[in-house]
């Protein structure tokens, strides 16, 4: 490790611009990126912000770590699929599950009644064609002026990387599953 002196000048200067709602994406192979979309999720409704989070692949019953905070906190968390694609029995209906969990997702955003909309694993329906691209990237688009979209998943289409205004890949360098430990309660889910 090599010491380095902090900085005392400011590292950049003060933006120009207005505030309006960002449209944010963590994406990549490594680990955190649902957790850092819902310590934004936290963080906004620690500032009595209005807050969904949308689950794509997690089924309406999960009861994981994340389910049972936001319970805790009153933020809806909703599931809309069901489960990992490798243990459905039945792919087509998990493409309805998640056409029709676009829908509630999509009038969430446009209703313009919350400040932050979390799509968690949003990337997973889109790269299955279960979802149409244009759809999500004119919600997107047409979205009102003042909410926050968090999407969240691997390989993330390119047209919404251009689209967003911060995105984030995580980068797996080191993964304990990799090693042979599972995944655990509390980490994982």
């Amino acid at each position: 490790m090599q010491i380095e002196a902090p900085p005392v000048d400011r590292p950049h200067g003060r933006p120009a611009g207005e505030r309006r709602g960002l449209l944010i994406v963590h994406t990549g192979d490594g680990k955190g990126k649902s957790t850092a979309a819902f310590g934004l999720a936290v963080r906004a409704h620690g500032r009595a912000k209005s807050v969904k989070v949308f689950q794509f692949m997690k089924v309406p019953s999960a009861r994981f770590g994340e389910h049972r905070v936001f319970e805790q906190l009153g933020i809806p968390i909703i599931g809309l699929g069901d489960g990992f694609s490798w243990k459905s029995q039945d792919l087509e209906r998990s493409a309805q599950l998640a056409r029709d969990g676009w829908e509630l997702a999509r009038a969430a955003i446009l209703g313009g009644s919350h400040f932050m909309v979390v799509l968690d694993e949003l990337t997973y329906p889109l790269i299955y064609g279960w979802l149409p691209l244009d759809d999500v990237l004119r919600t997107l688009r047409e979205r009102p002026q003042d909410v926050h979209v968090v999407i969240t998943g691997r390989r993330c289409p390119p047209e919404i990387i251009e689209l967003a205004d911060t995105v984030t890949e995580m980068r797996k360098v080191k993964h304990a599953f990799n090693a042979g430990v599972p995944a655990q309660r509390g980490i994982e889910d």
